[in-house]
């Protein structure tokens, strides 16, 4: 841990997060927060929390595959937890992971840009950004 501007010992580390978002029609651009993906490499964290408003997904697009977006969401989650279920990635370490769900792609559920923090606490941290910026 490095010292701070005080002398005081930081025991924060860096940490990545990215929001899932659904855009149900890519032309129109309109977009529903779905989740938050957070990685932290000095905690070894990586984890997701998925949580689909259906009735805000229906206002942008009525006819939106529902089931298939939830599907979408919960693979994002099963890629964060790695093991069984996450397909080839379950392989893979945490950052491949991360960089591999946050890389940009054209399809409903999508990543957002990635932001940085400092923390104590990474699933704190993926709590805390879920009830901000998905509740």
């Amino acid at each position: 841990m490095s010292g701070g501007a005080s002398g005081v010992l930081v025991d924060r580390d860096v940490f990545e997060y990215a929001l899932v978002r659904v855009v149900p029609r890519l032309e129109r651009g309109e977009q529903v927060n779905a989740g938050v993906i957070v990685y932290c490499r000095a905690r070894r964290f990586l984890g997701a929390r998925c949580v689909l408003d259906e009735e805000r997904l229906r206002a942008l697009d009525p006819g939106v595959d529902v089931t298939g977006v939830a599907r979408a969401l919960e693979a994002v989650e099963l890629v964060c937890r790695g093991g069984a279920g996450a397909g080839p990635a379950r392989d893979e370490d945490s950052g491949r992971r991360f960089r591999w769900l946050t890389a940009p792609r054209s399809t409903i559920v999508q990543p957002g840009a990635i932001h940085t923090g400092l923390t104590r606490d990474p699933a704190g941290e993926l709590e805390r950004l879920v009830g901000r910026l998905v509740l």
